[in-house]
């Protein structure tokens, strides 16, 4: 906890350097469904809500606030971080995200998160420690995605350090008169599943979602 901590607090003083020098800012909300709610491969609810909001500077300085319908309560993330853009179309951001829960759906996340991008390409890397009801675990999260220039993507993720498990995938995303809607496909390891086999073992599983969203 003290090594994020301590990276919190450093990204806090850059952050707070940019705003400070930010002259032209963009303020913006989202709301959404989706027939089912996965994160990172895992199943979080069927047919889940979401709302939105998001600052983001023109230096590439961004903050924003994500909730969502789990069940049991809500899970309510905050983030913030800094991306940066080259002239040749490279891109490096660093940033964190905390995942927190009004119920007792889930214990807390906190993570800082690392990105680079070139083209249709992009990977991510998250290390972070998830509360663990007391029992806290140290985990990162490695995702690499390709996206082309019609909508369609992939995306391959996994788990590493005291969590275990990867997943695969396949979507197509568009928006249609400003309301953005798309369809994936998922497939998660026996790790990640919410399935069992025949002999009440994790299986692996797969899943079909629709999402439809809007933003202003």
């Amino acid at each position: 906890m003290k090594k994020l901590t301590h990276l919190f607090a450093g990204l806090i003083l850059a952050s707070s350097g940019l705003l400070a020098n930010s002259a032209y800012a963009e303020l913006s909300y989202n709301i959404g469904w989706a027939s089912e709610y996965y994160f990172r491969g895992i199943l979080q609810k069927e047919s889940s809500g979401s709302v939105g909001v998001d600052w983001e500077d023109e230096s590439g300085f961004y903050i924003g606030s994500w909730a969502a319908d789990v069940g049991d309560g809500l899970e309510v993330d905050g983030y913030f971080g800094y991306n940066y853009e080259f002239d040749g179309g490279f891109t490096v951001g660093v940033g964190f995200t905390g995942y927190y829960y009004t119920g007792e759906f889930d214990d807390t996340y906190e993570e800082v998160n690392f990105s680079l991008g070139y083209g249709p390409l992009s990977l991510g890397y998250s290390v972070g420690e998830w509360g663990g009801f007391g029992a806290e675990q140290d985990y990162d999260f490695l995702e690499l995605t390709y996206t082309a220039e019609n909508g369609i993507y992939g995306t391959f993720g996994t788990f590493g350090d005291e969590f275990d498990g990867d997943y695969i995938e396949i979507g197509w995303g568009t928006t249609i008169s400003e309301i953005d809607i798309g369809v994936a496909a998922i497939f998660s390891s026996d790790e990640l599943s919410d399935q069992l086999d025949s002999a009440g073992r994790p299986d692996e599983s797969e899943a079909v979602i629709f999402t439809i969203g809007k933003s202003f």
